[in-house]
C-alpha cells in the first residue's frame, strides 16, 4: 500500500506558461495519468496554444469561476462544479475571458500522460 499527501501550493508553478500551472503528477507519484491545477486570471488561457492530443483524453473540473473552452464548432462555458471532457484529436483552447469578473481555477486530468503529444491547431487551416 502507498499513500501521499501533496500540498499543492508547495509545488512550484511551471515557468513560461500563460497562467499559473502546477503539475501534480510527479509529486503525487502518478504514472498512469497527468494531473495539473490551473489558475487563470481574466484574459489568460490555460494551454500554451490552441491544440489537440493524439492519444490523450482530458477532463477539466472547474473548482471555481467559469471556464471557457473554444472548439472548432462552438465555445463552451463551464461553471464551477462541472466537468468538461475532451476526446483525443479534438481541438480545444481553454481560457478565462478578458471580461471575466474573477480568476478561474481548474483541475485538469489527462490519460494517458502525454508529454509532447500536443499538436498545435490553427482554425484558419480548416
Amino acid at each position: 500500500m502507498g499513500y501521499r499527501v501533496v500540498d499543492v501550493d508547495s509545488v512550484d508553478p511551471e515557468p513560461d506558461r500563460p497562467c499559473e500551472c502546477r503539475k501534480l503528477s510527479e509529486p503525487g507519484g502518478l504514472d498512469a495519468a497527468a494531473i495539473n491545477r490551473f489558475r487563470a486570471e481574466p484574459g489568460e488561457q490555460l494551454p500554451l496554444a490552441y491544440h489537440y492530443h493524439e492519444t490523450q483524453q482530458e477532463a477539466f473540473y472547474v473548482l471555481d469561476g467559469t471556464l471557457s473552452v473554444e472548439t472548432p464548432e462552438e465555445t463552451y462555458e463551464i461553471p464551477a462544479d462541472d466537468l468538461f471532457v475532451v476526446d483525443p484529436e479534438s481541438p480545444q483552447r481553454a481560457y478565462n475571458p478578458a471580461d471575466a469578473d474573477a480568476p478561474v481555477t481548474v483541475l485538469a486530468i489527462g490519460a494517458p500522460p502525454a508529454d509532447g503529444d500536443a499538436v498545435a491547431y490553427d482554425p484558419d487551416d480548416e
